[in-house]
């Protein structure tokens, strides 16, 4: 008798948004810009941003909390901890390992994963593949990110783009729901139009990286999003088109929050209505690593999905990076 091949299914969620938020009006007081340029061109309304003393393991920590408090999760359960973020409260140790001093997972080993935009979906992918090798019953991946450490508030081209947060799941082996494929890719070529150049080995912090503002994110907006409509519309086809999904098959796309002009590019090739598309980038901006695993708890708060619902998740990110993963939702409906 054949055996049935495990799969990863999501079946808790959390989040975690700083208190502080920033409007559009608040950004025109930092830099040359209007709520309505700002609107017409990304969709984004509002941000939130961290408070002095709080950055990305703070926000970590309370998206699990969030997810133990709601699904009666036992730390202590945990096998693994993956954070997928590229603003780590240090360069060592890894943010993994003081979430899990945090959470008291005495049972649980980790890592942080590096990916920018794609870092979830390449967790959630890495984090699969401990569930279906039969290593792990229980795997944490959040995404989060301290994206206004990371800012040039004088730089309208990525200021108004970004903001702080994080998500967290809960994976768990199931027969018959969770991840059903996936197509995962980067190009480096990409790399240089998207970069933060100083504090990694190359460029350690000095006067000069500080003087220079190489700490900061810097980015070819027109030749990114230039990228990221193709890479995202394509990539999202290509995953469904290959699980034989057309656009009434799919309960609901969670893609990226960017720029809602990309989501809306890659919503068409995939023949979605707009009901059938997660959208949040107007309240939250785009939290980088974070935005995927808000979307998901927050679809989860909201029982916006039934059981056995087909979901495509999309993510386009620095690098370049960028992907699709097809799943069977198998989360039981909140109380």
């Amino acid at each position: 008798m054949k055996q049935t091949q495990l799969k990863a299914n999501i079946t808790a969620t959390g989040k975690y948004l700083p208190k502080e938020v920033l409007t559009n009006h608040d950004m025109a007081k930092l830099v040359e810009t209007s709520d309505e340029w700002i609107q017409t061109r990304t969709g984004i309304r509002e941000r939130r941003k961290v408070q002095k003393g709080e950055a990305t393991v703070d926000m970590s920590t309370n998206a699990v909390l969030d997810l133990m408090e709601r699904y009666d999760l036992d730390a202590k359960e945990i096998d693994v901890i993956i954070v997928a973020t590229v603003t780590p409260d240090m360069i060592l140790p890894c943010s993994a390992a003081l979430v899990q001093k945090n959470i008291n997972a005495v049972n649980a080993w980790g890592y942080d994963l590096s990916a920018a935009c794609s870092g979830f979906l390449f967790g959630l992918e890495s984090g699969a593949a401990l569930i279906v090798s039969g290593r792990c019953e229980k795997v944490i991946v959040i995404g989060a990110d301290t994206m206004s450490s990371i800012l040039n508030y004088e730089d309208r081209n990525t200021c108004i783009l970004f903001g702080d947060g994080a998500g967290a799941v809960l994976l768990e082996p199931s027969e018959e729901f969770g991840i059903i494929d996936s197509e995962l890719r980067i190009d480096g070529t990409g790399g240089e139009f998207l970069k933060v150049i100083g504090g990694g080995s190359l460029n350690p912090a000095s006067h000069e990286t500080v003087t220079n503002k190489l700490h900061y994110v810097r980015q070819d907006g027109k030749t990114v999003y230039k990228f990221a409509v193709r890479g995202m519309a394509d990539i999202s086809y290509e995953v469904a088109e290959r699980n034989n999904l057309k656009g009434d098959d799919i309960s609901l796309f969670i893609p990226h929050q960017a720029n809602k002009r990309i989501i809306d590019a890659a919503a068409k090739r995939l023949g979605l209505k707009e009901s059938q598309v997660m959208i949040n980038i107007d309240t939250y901006a785009n939290t980088t690593s974070a935005t995927i695993p808000i979307c998901i708890a927050e679809v989860s708060e909201k029982n916006r999905l039934n059981i056995g619902d087909n979901v495509i998740i999309s993510t386009f990110g620095a690098g370049f990076s960028w992907g699709a993963m097809y799943l069977k939702w198998g989360m039981q409906a909140n109380a």
